[in-house]
């Protein structure tokens, strides 16, 4: 069965940053991220829901930029879980979101970087510029996706994460992590 490989790939006009789409979001956080359809979906609800599925797969085959952006914001989501489950005691949602946004907004490795873990799937940015872009395009996303994690993992309103999310805070999408 093969993975489940992101819509937005055949998406107009989506610019790029090295060989990873730059996609519309729908959110109220500054950043240089084009805003997106209310009314539609965008990449952030596309990893929410792909996430649980594709995380079970050790192979992913990359069809298109979009498929990368989807691949570094599932090993994010990992990254979260990672986190939360890591804290000494249960996390309360308020703590969990204070959590997540350190964790969104702290310096990490972008495609090009000798630090980044997907270095050979990735081609770096064209300029300084468009690195720089591609960073504060990151961050901005990575801010909005721990935001909607932090909703769905405490929809239940027992303020605890849901286990069925939880559960996922050990295996490791393709075998890697976007952190040390």
């Amino acid at each position: 069965m093969p993975a489940y490989h992101s819509a937005f790939n055949e998406f107009p006009d989506a610019m790029q940053a090295g060989n990873m789409s730059i996609l519309p979001i729908r959110t109220k956080i500054r950043g240089p991220a084009p805003l997106s359809d209310p009314e539609q979906g965008d990449i952030i609800d596309e990893t929410l829901d792909l996430f649980r599925a594709n995380s079970l797969f050790r192979n992913f085959e990359i069809k298109g930029p979009a498929d990368r952006l989807l691949i570094i914001l599932i090993l994010y989501i990992s990254d979260c879980l990672a986190k939360i489950g890591s804290a000494r005691t249960v996390p309360t949602q308020i703590e969990a979101s204070k959590m997540l946004n350190t964790l969104s907004v702290d310096n990490f490795a972008i495609p090009g970087d000798a630090g980044f873990p997907l270095n050979a799937h990735y081609a770096p940015p064209q300029s300084r510029a468009d690195a720089e872009y591609l960073r504060t395009y990151l961050t901005q996303v990575r801010q909005e996706l721990a935001s909607r994690l932090v909703e769905r993992l405490y929809a239940d309103g027992t303020g605890k994460p849901s286990k069925w999310w939880m559960a996922f805070q050990k295996r490791r999408f393709m075998n890697r992590s976007l952190g040390s």
